[in-house]
C-alpha cells in the first residue's frame, strides 16, 4: 500500500493558481524530498499532504484512507513540522512536549526520549522562548515525533539547524515514511533517495531517483 496517493491536486488562492493537477505517490517507508524555489508550492503542497489544508480539487489518500474524510483517524499517523514552531515560548522544552503528550494522549515518559532524541536533554529545562532558533526547531521536530507518526511531513527541517542538524533528521526520518520540502539539494542526496521538483505549482519532468550519500 502507498503511504501517499495523490491525484490531480489544485489549490487556488482566489485568482492565484499555487497547485496545478499534481500527481504524487510515496511507497511506505520510502523518503521523497521536493525541491523547488520559494513560491513553487511546496508548502501549499506538504500543508495538504499533513491535513493541515484542504485542495480545491484533487484527491488524496494517506495508508489508503481518505485524507479529507478521514482526517482526525489520520491525525495519529503524521508528525508534521511547519515553518512556523507552534512551541509554546513561556513552558520549557520539556513542558512543551509534556502539553502535547496530554493533548495526544502520549504517556509522559516518552518526553526523555525525544529529549535526547533531537539533543535537548540540557536544556529541557529552559523556556523555549528564550532557546536558540536551531534549538527551537530542534524542539518542533520533536515535538513532531512525540507520538511516533507512521509519516512525517517536514517543511524545510533544516531550517536554522547546526552541523548536526542532517544527522537529527536522518534519525527521525529512520523507519518512517517522510516527505521533506527543502532548498538543499545536497541534503536531499543525503536524506532522500527519490526527490520532486515544483515550480509554479507544478511538478517539473518525473521524480528523479538519487545515490543515496551515506
Amino acid at each position: 500500500m502507498s503511504a501517499v496517493a495523490a491525484t490531480s491536486l489544485t489549490q487556488r488562492f482566489g485568482s492565484e493558481l499555487a497547485l496545478d493537477m499534481v500527481d504524487l505517490t510515496v511507497d511506505t517507508g520510502e523518503h521523497l524530498a521536493v525541491l523547488g524555489e520559494n513560491g513553487a508550492g511546496k508548502t501549499t503542497l506538504l500543508r495538504i499532504i499533513a491535513t493541515a489544508a484542504r485542495p480545491t480539487s484533487g484527491s488524496l489518500a494517506i495508508f489508503g484512507l481518505d485524507a479529507f474524510g478521514e482526517r482526525r483517524r489520520l491525525r495519529a499517523s503524521i508528525g508534521y513540522v511547519a515553518h512556523a514552531s507552534g512551541l509554546y515560548p513561556a513552558l520549557s522544552a520539556a513542558e512543551n512536549l509534556e502539553f502535547f503528550c496530554t493533548l495526544q494522549g502520549v504517556d509522559r515518559a516518552r518526553v526523555d526520549e525525544v529529549l535526547d532524541l533531537v539533543g535537548l536533554v540540557d536544556v529541557a529545562r529552559r523556556p523555549a522562548g528564550k532557546l536558540s532558533r536551531g534549538a527551537q526547531q530542534r524542539l518542533a521536530i520533536g515535538r513532531a515525533v512525540l507520538h511516533d507518526p507512521k509519516l512525517l511531513v517536514l517543511d524545510e527541517p533544516d531550517a536554522s539547524l547546526d552541523s548536526g542538524g542532517a544527522d537529527l533528521l536522518a534519525r527521525v526520518m529512520r523507519d518512517r515514511t517522510a516527505v521533506i520540502a527543502t532548498h538543499d539539494h545536497a541534503l536531499a542526496n543525503r536524506l532522500c533517495p527519490r526527490t520532486m521538483e515544483l515550480r509554479h505549482g507544478r511538478v517539473v519532468g518525473v521524480p528523479t531517483r538519487l545515490s543515496v550519500v551515506h
